[in-house]
């Protein structure tokens, strides 16, 4: 399988504050991969410069095999994603934000995609109108759309009910199974363990996990959790 997303040495820095340290990861296309850390781990960080809204201070990081830095648009063009704190346009209903987005990336399937999150009903309503969850979903329907190859997700499940989230889980397993690649953010821990079938962890920085879901010992991904955490602190 040839890579869909691949740190190499990369790092982030903001004067003396290290963000990111170092970080080697190659994930495979068609895999659905979550990324866990405690807050502060460089999560959000190291997503953001593989959505090409920050740049590495070292290294590259790589989409299909395009530079996300040299080439952001070509790289933004086989993705979709959703930030920590989607934006949406508050005096567009929401129909009409998908048929922008879709318009600025040439592609369709504005109805498909509505469908799937379950905001059809609502797409005739102002996203000003709408709560948290919902911004949540048409931020996701926005991120599916014409089909990306890779799909980034920084804590996009949270504030969503338990059906919507069950729902959208479906929707994400379906994309990997037609050989999309999904990388999760979460600090559900349970999510991931429902639905990845790798986890990656970040601790002050670092990778210091990555495992197969079913392959992890007794305790799960909890146990994992804590105990990669706590041995990070005593190196510290």
């Amino acid at each position: 399988m040839s890579a869909a997303i691949v740190f190499e040495g990369v790092r982030k820095t903001y004067g003396r504050v290290v963000a990111v340290d170092r970080v080697d990861v190659s994930i495979d296309a068609g895999a659905f991969v979550g990324l866990i850390g405690h807050n502060g781990a460089g999560k959000s960080t190291s997503l953001k410069m593989l959505m090409g809204t920050l740049l590495p201070t070292e290294g590259r990081v790589t989409v299909c095999g395009i530079d996300v830095s040299d080439n952001p648009r070509d790289a933004r063009a086989v993705m979709g994603a959703v930030p920590e704190e989607p934006a949406v346009y508050e005096y567009l209903t929401g129909r009409e934000f998908l048929e922008f987005v879709a318009k600025v990336r040439g592609c369709e399937g504005v109805i498909p995609a509505l469908e799937q999150v379950g905001m059809l009903g609502d797409s005739d309503r102002l996203t000003r109108e709408y709560s948290q969850g919902m911004r949540r979903k048409i931020a996701l329907a926005a991120a599916l759309l014409g089909d990306p190859k890779v799909i980034v997700l920084d804590e996009a499940l949270n504030g969503l009910d338990p059906p919507s989230a069950a729902r959208i889980k479906g929707v994400l397993r379906e994309r990997v199974d037609d050989g999309a690649t999904v990388l999760l953010s979460t600090h559900v821990i349970d999510t991931v363990e429902r639905v990845a079938d790798r986890v990656i962890m970040l601790a002050h920085g670092r990778v210091v996990a990555d495992e197969v879901v079913a392959e992890l010992a007794e305790g799960g991904l909890e146990r994992l959790f804590l105990e990669r955490l706590e041995a990070t602190r005593d190196a510290r």
